[in-house]
């Protein structure tokens, strides 16, 4: 995965995903932690089986994150 492919954003359902593993394979993140963001949103903290975190989902991205920010997602 390249620098520019860390971090994503799908505007039709308006998740964006921060990648803080190298990679992480189908079935890898087997716990989330979700902080639920009152009439926002919500930011959806993935992990492995050995607690390590993996990646960092937003969804409702457009009310939590800023338009310069979601400009650098791919």
């Amino acid at each position: 995965m390249s620098r520019d492919e860390r971090f994503t954003h799908d505007p039709d359902s308006d998740c964006a995903y921060l990648y803080v593993a190298p990679s992480i394979a189908d079935g890898e993140a087997v716990v989330q932690v979700v902080v639920e963001r009152e009439g926002r949103g919500d930011i959806v903290l993935d992990f492995d089986s050995e607690g390590r975190l993996l990646g960092v989902e937003i969804v409702g991205a457009l009310a939590l994150l800023t338009a310069e920010t979601l400009e650098t997602a791919s």
